[in-house]
């Protein structure tokens, strides 16, 4: 894993963000969101997107979750292709997963590419299991494996 050599902030994402947010989403994904999904989320009375930034002011990641009474799901996530192994993605989704506990979630979803043996790897490593497959889910009709966190009860 590579060494990230700055202090990364996360915070509220801002419609101010959102070109530095697609440059990253287009270098990310074949099939990019548009402005408006973004705006969406931005929007959404349910959703609480985050940027993730150094602290130059460079923005290096973003993450895109919801919650909708107990249950915590992640939309989309992406760290700039420069910066992917340094620990921003990790950081991103710590703060998802601690954002929903606060909140009472009984558990995160997210679906992720099979293909994304990276991205697949850090989830397991914090605690997602898989929990099933969607099949023919992107747009490419690549398979989404479904992966959960389970918060402890208690």
């Amino acid at each position: 894993m590579k060494e990230f050599p700055l202090e990364i902030t996360i915070c509220p994402m801002a419609e101010a963000d959102l070109e530095q947010i697609l440059s990253i989403e287009s270098r990310s994904f074949p099939h990019p969101w548009l402005r408006q999904h973004f705006m969406d989320e931005l929007n959404s009375q349910y959703a609480f997107p985050l940027s993730a930034f150094a602290h130059s002011g460079l923005l290096v990641g973003y993450i895109c979750p919801m919650q909708l009474l107990d249950e915590g799901h992640i939309m989309n996530v992406a760290v700039d292709p420069d910066q992917r192994g340094s620990g921003v993605g990790r950081l991103l989704v710590q703060q998802v997963l601690d954002d929903c506990r606060d909140a009472a979630a009984s558990f995160v979803s997210l679906e992720v590419r099979e293909s994304n043996l990276s991205a697949i790897s850090l989830y397991r490593k914090m605690g997602f299991a898989e929990v099933g497959k969607r099949k023919r889910y992107y747009e490419n009709g690549e398979d989404a494996l479904m992966m959960e966190y389970l918060f402890a009860s208690g």
